[in-house]
């Protein structure tokens, strides 16, 4: 029944004629083809997923969720929880923004911390980071939106096209959101029940670790790899 239900529910969605019926534009079809294409892959993606799994794995999700970490991300579609952590499923409450940032999930960041009181909040930053770009070189054509949800990035540079610069602000800006998780949640990091750590996803191999490395630059508030190292928390190679 379950393999009959997800055969109807392609057919459906592959019928881009009904898909798109109450667009009020028309849509050439290349777009229909590409959108097809999109779904047909999300949901085969999804098929494999399932018969991937014993029924039994999603039992202990039903009932609540227990997960071991906040993690804050960029919303950049080249980082993503596989590059963190294998099996992610009741592992990480993931709050995810453009440029990682604290402010604009305040939320869904507190949720995480306070509700499902996860001993550790990540703030993980990425190589490349458009949103980061954008704060560094100020384009005029972004729409006024997105302009309030870069308001908090903190950047080190203003030159978007040199790596070097680009590299130095998103540790800026991952350190930033690291000091204003700790000034928010003070109390439950200075009691020891919270610790703040901050990264970069490097695919560029900006750091010579390798590419895709994940690089842990900040620990609640140090920043010193040397130190960072030498902490009981911490395992680094």
């Amino acid at each position: 029944m379950q393999k009959f239900s997800f055969i109807v529910l392609l057919a459906f969605l592959l019928n881009t004629t009904s898909l798109m019926a109450e667009s009020p534009a028309p849509v050439n079809k290349s777009e229909k083809d590409q959108v097809r294409e999109i779904i047909r892959h999300v949901l085969e993606s999804n098929e494999k997923f399932v018969n991937g799994l014993p029924p039994e794995y999603f039992a202990h999700f039903i009932h609540g969720q227990k997960p071991m970490a906040t993690m804050v991300t960029c919303a950049d579609s080249r980082l993503h929880t596989h590059a963190l952590d294998i099996h992610p499923d009741g592992d990480l409450f993931l709050v995810r923004n453009i440029g990682n940032q604290v402010s604009t999930a305040e939320g869904s960041i507190e949720y995480g911390i306070r509700h499902l009181h996860t001993p550790v909040l990540f703030i993980i930053g990425h190589s490349s980071c458009g949103a980061v770009e954008a704060a560094m070189s100020k384009p005029a054509h972004l729409e006024p939106s997105i302009w309030r949800e870069l308001d908090t990035i903190k950047v080190a540079g203003h030159k978007s096209d040199d790596p070097a610069e680009v590299k130095a602000s998103v540790e800026s800006n991952v350190n930033h959101q690291v000091s204003s998780a700790i000034k928010k949640y003070a109390t439950e990091v200075n009691a020891g029940h919270l610790t703040i750590i901050g990264g970069v996803y490097d695919f560029r191999n900006d750091y010579s670790q390798g590419s895709g490395r994940l690089v842990m630059i900040n620990v609640n508030g140090e920043t010193n790899l040397a130190e960072i190292k030498k902490m009981p928390v911490v395992n680094y190679k």
